[in-house]
């Protein structure tokens, strides 16, 4: 009986291993190589994995052919060489346990980087101009999209975390959370090659060009060796956290003691018998920047009375705010969400509530751009009525950002530097893609000056880690943004156009102007079909070698003669206004004040005079936050921002 049940107990075992080891034998993928994925035509194409075998084998269903692969340190990798592009194919791996890629097209693949204005999606926070019918017809099968999550890191990764699964499949049901300025490229490019086409989309709202850099390439320029020194060090980085906290809690107490609607800390406007009948009115869900307070960064207070026939469920609120807010109701607090992407969603516990009339009350602090309640909506639920909140709501100001102290500065989180390159680039530096396109730089604008290092020294430094010295990498200008001015003035968004416009001396680089689709008072315009539409026309024209209009005129020189100044550009062909006379265009002498003038195309050149210059020095166009230029050429397509002096500007020292 003995002998029998030890026999029992060592087979048991011995299964038990074997089927442990099984499971472990199967060979594993990055996150990037699963079924529906593209893999870039006519390429020699890294494929890797682990595995705890000694060798692996790879089959491609195009060619048929098997690569053989030794593991080291339980770690393989192949080349694959794939062919024109076709599909659907597979790819078998096996290390003594098969696996099969499924449904995979062989295309062009590009990476999708940047901001929120890349990050933005057809719906969601988005909700892009006619999204409910762009989703319905974003049925293209040749087109698949990966999804990166927002993934920060002090060190290199070697894996990318994504959504979804892996690869997915361009339809209804997969298009409507992904960046629709990455999809409408993607989508005038399939139509006009047939190419199958592959998203990767790695982009992260409200992001710095340094967090997007290597540490390496960050070394070389010196800007920011105290944070690359702090990541490393944990006796740097407690000293400058130290630093920060002690520099934000004063203030914090400054801006606490500047808001009105606060008093020793208490919420006072929040309360219910606070009188607010001298508050101005506004209608809620919108931007207070287009209400009255272009430019407006700070705090304020919004209150709206409410009535409820049921006191006896909770309710539950959701909105969107931009950039952080608190909820009171009935001067009770209720919760608060920092993020202007972020939707809330609140909970009111009934007994804060009152049957009849309550009040309900939202601070919002905003420290840049739009801000606000926004979204569709302001809805109000319990299991028994739904209330929408959507409508006129009081008031007032609690503190304008003007009458405080700078905030202080920590690259915390995603926005050290080195930090999303690190987990959201480094990982697919051996995945082969065709390009880059690039939406960025707001973020940025308050040292935009600098950016005319830090932007080229990122595509230099992608470039090299792609392996890849022509990699094509094209980008998009920023919009127009903020209150148009009445007379010529400075602009760091202006600045930050010409850091842009100066990458384009790299080769293999496109710049899509845009500052004829924003909005004034949205930083996050909604028409991406031209933002992409227009990427996609550089693509087609420098990639593709398809003869397609793809820019409007780009400066090149200026000469002076007497009073007038003579600009010549490139793209000039059929250079002209777009509607009416020349407008945009404003000029300097000596002393570096800037008059509106005069323009007028002669033999293809643009002539610029003001009677108040007689001795002009410089020519600037469409220099502004929100310019309204309209010079153009055969294309239709705007010029962009410019200037020909090299006066210092408001950035210039800025660090």
């Amino acid at each position: 009986m003995k002998r029998h049940f030890f026999k029992k107990i060592i087979l048991a075992l011995t299964l038990l291993i074997l089927s442990s080891n099984a499971v472990n034998a199967a060979v594993t993928l990055p996150s990037f190589f699963t079924d529906n994925m593209v893999l870039q035509q006519k390429s020699a194409v890294p494929f890797w994995g682990e595995s705890n075998k000694q060798s692996v084998s790879v089959t491609t269903s195009w060619d048929k052919k098997t690569y053989k692969a030794n593991v080291l340190k339980g770690k393989w990798n192949v080349v694959l060489k794939t062919p024109v592009y076709g599909g659907p194919y597979s790819i078998a791996i096996n290390d003594g346990d098969s696996k099969t890629l499924q449904n995979i097209l062989i295309g062009e693949v590009w990476l999708c980087s940047g901001q929120s204005n890349m990050e933005m999606p057809l719906e969601g926070w988005g909700k892009i101009d006619h999204y409910k019918e762009e989703i319905a017809n974003a049925d293209f099968p040749q087109i698949r999209l990966l999804q990166a999550e927002h993934i920060e890191s002090t060190l290199p990764l070697n894996t990318l975390k994504v959504q979804h699964d892996g690869w997915n499949i361009c339809s209804p049901k997969t298009i409507a959370d992904f960046s629709a300025t990455a999809y409408f490229f993607a989508r005038k490019i399939y139509k006009e090659k047939k190419i199958p086409i592959g998203l990767i989309h790695s982009s992260w709202g409200g992001t710095l060009i340094e967090a997007w850099t290597s540490s390496g390439a960050l070394s070389t320029i010196h800007d920011f060796d105290t944070e690359i020194g702090a990541m490393k060090s944990e006796t740097n980085r407690e000293a400058l956290q130290q630093k920060y906290n002690a520099d934000l809690a004063v203030w914090e107490k400054q801006v606490a003691n500047a808001d009105k609607g606060m008093q020793q800390e208490k919420a006072i406007w929040a309360t219910e018998n606070i009188d607010d009948s001298s508050w101005k009115t506004m209608k809620l869900p919108s931007f207070f920047d287009s209400n009255g307070l272009a430019n407006f960064d700070g705090i304020i207070w919004f209150r709206k009375k409410f009535t409820i026939s049921d006191n006896t469920k909770n309710f539950n609120l959701s909105y969107y705010a931009d950039d952080d807010d608190v909820l009171w109701v009935n001067g009770n607090y209720i919760g608060e969400t920092k993020g202007y992407n972020v939707e809330r969603h609140y909970t009111i516990p009934a007994k804060y509530l009152k049957k009849g009339e309550n009040t309900i009350t939202i601070r919002v602090f905003d420290g840049a751009g739009n801000g606000g309640v926004y979204g569709e909506e302001i809805t109000l639920k319990s299991d028994n009525e739904t209330l929408s909140l959507a409508g006129d709501w009081k008031y007032n100001i609690g503190a304008d950002s003007k009458d405080l102290p700078a905030k202080p500065y920590l690259a915390q989180g995603q926005n050290r530097p080195a930090a999303i390159y690190n987990a959201m680039i480094a990982p697919l530096i051996d995945y082969k893609i065709k390009g880059v396109i690039w939406y960025q730089g707001e973020s940025n604008a308050e040292r935009a000056f600098q950016y005319q290092k830090l932007f080229p020294l990122l595509i230099n430094d992608w470039r090299a880690k792609f392996k890849d010295k022509n990699l094509p990498f094209l980008f998009v200008q920023l919009a127009n943004y903020k209150q148009q001015k009445q007379q010529p003035d400075n602009s760091d968004w202006a600045e930050l156009r010409e850091a842009q416009f100066m990458a384009l001396k790299l080769p293999n680089t496109g710049m899509a102007v845009t500052t004829d689709i924003g909005n004034g008072e949205d930083i996050h315009p909604k028409n991406k079909q031209d933002v992409g539409g227009r990427l996609a026309n550089i693509a087609l024209a420098k990639v593709y070698n398809t003869k397609i209009e793809y820019s409007g005129p780009l400066y090149k020189s200026y000469s002076v003669k007497a009073n007038v100044v003579t600009i010549d550009f490139d793209f000039n062909e059929n250079i002209k206004a777009k509607e009416n006379s020349l407008k945009g265009f404003s000029i300097a002498g000596a002393d570096q004040k800037f008059h509106w003038a005069e323009a007028k195309i002669v033999n293809g050149k643009v002539e610029v005079y003001a009677q108040e210059v007689p001795n002009p020095v410089s020519v600037r166009y469409n220099w502004a936050d929100n310019p309204d230029g309209n010079l153009t050429n055969a294309s239709g397509l705007p010029a962009s921002s410019f200037r020909t002096d090299t006066w210092e500007g408001i950035t210039q020292k800025k660090k």
